[in-house]
């Protein structure tokens, strides 16, 4: 009797660690970017694999540095594929919300990092300043008077 609930313990501890380091994380954040591309791919468990351009201006020199970073997205995860679509057609950025992995399993995709969610950010429109011109006042009639010092 002791084997087995030995046995039993060790199997729960053994299902436990299984289970958190599929479906666990150990980091979450955001990055901010361009999409330059968004495949499907996969032989048997189909993923939405990524790549975002993550770029900005270095303030020491004023030169553009940029990054290519590599996602995935769940295969039934619409809401998520539908954005970065919509992204891709209009040419917007994106705000890819992610959550870092333990390790990169087959059923997972091919990173260890997966979009969760996605924010599209509107394109800035270029503020076009305009001039406030104060309506016109109305003139009060001038008040005449008879002149009866004339005959």
């Amino acid at each position: 009797m002791r084997k087995w609930i030995f046995l039993l313990v060790l199997l729960l501890i053994v299902g436990g660690f299984l289970y958190y380091a599929t479906f666990g994380y150990y980091s979450d954040g955001t990055r901010v970017g361009s999409l330059v591309k968004l495949s499907r791919k996969g032989y048997i468990f189909k993923t939405y694999e990524g790549e975002l351009l993550v770029g900005g201006m270095s303030e020491g020199t004023g030169t553009l540095n940029s990054t290519n970073w590599l996602f995935s997205v769940d295969g039934d995860n619409e809401s998520v594929v539908n954005a970065l679509n919509e992204s891709q057609r209009t040419g917007q950025r994106v705000a890819l919300h992610y959550e870092e992995k333990f390790f990169q399993l087959p059923w997972n995709g091919d990173t260890q990092y997966f979009v969760t969610s996605v924010e599209l950010i509107p394109v800035a429109r270029p503020v076009v300043p305009t001039m406030v011109v104060p309506a016109p006042q109305p003139v009060p009639p001038v008040q005449t008077t008879p002149d009866t010092t004339q005959k």
